[in-house]
């Protein structure tokens, strides 16, 4: 309760007394006690954004901060970081966030302080935007191997959240939707080039990933059993061939000789010869009969 007791002596001469709920303490004049007991301390400030509605990447946004309190309070901005540090960010009124980034969503939250007291108030932005660079892991990771199975997984940071769509090359259709691709029982021909493309209402990002299988065992198998083959058969076939030729080539050369003598016997020169062979054997023949007839009168 305030009341006003009889003039008295103060510091700046007589005035009226103020008396105060300390029957102790006053303060002299009439000014002095109306602005005691009209002072205040912050009342909770409240915060507003401008624009209000979606806020966009790219786009400007005002946060003001206002409180009720005499004597007139001081703004402070902040930001609460996740990992629950705090950023002082300006000491006005109002704080502007020109060209916003998705970095930019967070807690924000203003304090209001004047000699009696202190306040705050927080606020809570949320940045949209369209889907960043895509990125694609496989699992299991390593090398893929025909009849495995693997799972393409796409992540794009995006924000409402990105829906995702496979697509492999040189296919207009969609292979798969859905930020994970399962391939069961890979073969050789899910080789290739894919694509993930992530989409929201802001806009669209894709990516291209390339997958190499490798042969499974029962291949690896086959192509040893195909080379061992190769190596056994190969000489196999080329000595058949040479001893098949070789006695090919033998019979040509016989039958060639077989064809010249029986040319040469039916030939005039051939019965010349024969005829001369034939005369030589009769002259030495008539000789030994002489040399004989000589040898029994002597």
């Amino acid at each position: 309760m305030v009341s006003i007791d009889e003039m008295v002596q103060c510091e700046n001469g007589w005035n009226s007394r103020c008396r105060l709920p300390d029957p102790l303490n006053y303060v002299c004049g009439m000014e002095s006690c109306l602005e005691y007991y009209t002072s205040d301390a912050p009342k909770p400030p409240s915060v507003s954004v401008s624009p209000s509605g979606e806020i966009m990447e790219g786009s400007s946004v005002t946060l003001t901060c206002s409180s009720d309190a005499n004597p007139a309070a001081n703004y402070t901005w902040y930001k609460r970081s996740g990992d629950k540090q705090v950023q002082r960010l300006s000491e006005e009124t109002q704080f502007v966030l020109s060209s916003i980034r998705s970095s930019d969503s967070g807690e924000y939250y203003c304090t209001a302080e004047n000699e009696l007291g202190r306040s705050s108030a927080n606020i809570s932005i949320t940045v949209t935007y369209a889907p960043k660079p895509p990125s694609v892991s496989v699992s299991p990771s390593g090398e893929i191997m025909e009849g495995s199975s693997v799972t393409l997984t796409c992540s794009s940071d995006a924000n409402p959240a990105a829906h995702y769509t496979w697509y492999k090359e040189d296919e207009d259709s969609p292979t798969a939707s859905g930020q994970n691709f399962t391939i069961t029982d890979i073969t050789a021909e899910h080789g290739g080039k894919y694509q993930c493309e992530a989409q929201n209402t802001h806009g669209r990002r894709n990516t291209t990933f390339h997958l190499t299988v490798g042969a499974g065992k029962s291949v690896i198998i086959m192509h040893i059993i195909r080379c061992t083959l190769v190596v056994v058969l190969v000489p196999v076939l080329v000595w058949t061939l040479w001893t098949r030729m070789k006695k090919t080539l033998s019979l040509k050369s016989e039958v060639n000789e077989a064809v010249e003598m029986i040319e040469l016997h039916n030939s005039p020169e051939y019965d010349d010869i024969d005829a001369a062979a034939q005369t030589e054997d009769t002259e030495e023949q008539e000789d030994l009969v002489l040399s004989l007839r000589c040898t029994v009168i002597g």
